[in-house]
């Protein structure tokens, strides 16, 4: 997290399962140091969009992709986020 730079990054695929933090934590703590970065969140479970809104109000949930993902429709929600 420290290495993280502002406004290098366009677009960041970020796990919501992982060690230490999950990825609305992370998310979080990047928005506070880039307020313009895009964020996609990944899993392989089912989210409740409701609940998460209510535990991080500031985070927009908007890119939601579910793993397994195929290699086209990856590229296809990167290229739509990207637009």
């Amino acid at each position: 997290m420290s290495d993280f730079k502002p406004n290098l990054y366009d677009l960041l695929l970020v796990d919501i399962n992982m060690p230490y933090m999950n990825g609305f934590e992370l998310c979080e703590k990047i928005l506070v140091t880039d307020i313009n970065v895009r964020i996609c969140f990944m899993s392989a479970v089912e989210i409740n969009r409701e609940g998460l809104r209510e535990i991080y109000p500031s985070l927009g949930l908007g890119c939601y992709i579910r793993k397994p993902v195929s290699i086209d429709y990856l590229l296809e929600r990167i290229r739509s986020e990207l637009d």
